[in-house]
């Protein structure tokens, strides 16, 4: 089991992530010792969306495409409804996703971030929660959905929105150091 300051934790994220939800997660999580890095399809910096417009960017670290999982502790999905619109059509994303799942290791999404949850089939018969706005997405994909901060199962963190980060980020730190979860298959 990995203790969160020796953890190395991976976003995944594109243009059009909201702001805090990729921000708070990262600022957070390395604060706690973390080593935090950025994945994306592309390797130049992408762009936030920032309440009504685009916000700033942020460098990423490495292409989705040259991602080894075994690097990794654990992986956060950023929400904003442009993000995980956009990764969810990008198979290499998905994949990498459905790897994480997989794995056991932690995969923490977070507003329309389970929209990635959805297309890589991992919240069949499982508690999660989301933007309410894509509460219907996520029980056609066969979720237990519920309004809650923060919903864990086996290891799957979800959440509603930037209200309830710190939250998220606390289950991220346990889950995190609780270390891989056995799951049934999805």
């Amino acid at each position: 089991m990995p203790a969160i300051d020796t953890a190395k934790i991976l976003i995944l994220a594109t243009d059009g992530y909201e702001r805090s939800e990729l921000r708070v997660p990262l600022e957070k999580l390395s604060t706690h010792g973390a080593d935090v890095k950025i994945a994306s399809p592309k390797s130049d910096p992408i762009k936030s969306w920032d309440k009504t417009d685009w916000g700033d960017t942020v460098d990423v670290d490495v292409e989705v495409k040259n991602v080894d999982i075994n690097d990794y502790d654990a992986l956060v999905l950023p929400g904003g409804q442009i993000n995980p619109d956009t990764l969810r059509n990008d198979e290499a994303s998905v994949s990498l996703v459905r790897e994480f799942v997989a794995s056991g290791k932690p995969v923490a999404a977070i507003c329309h971030g389970p929209w990635l949850l959805v297309e890589a089939g991992a919240l069949r018969d499982r508690h999660a929660t989301s933007f309410p706005s894509i509460k219907t997405d996520l029980i056609n994909a066969g979720a237990i959905w519920r309004d809650e901060q923060v919903v864990c199962e086996d290891g799957i963190i979800t959440s509603r929105n930037p209200n309830d980060l710190d939250a998220f980020v606390a289950k991220i730190v346990e889950e995190v150091s609780e270390g891989k979860h056995h799951r049934r298959a999805a």
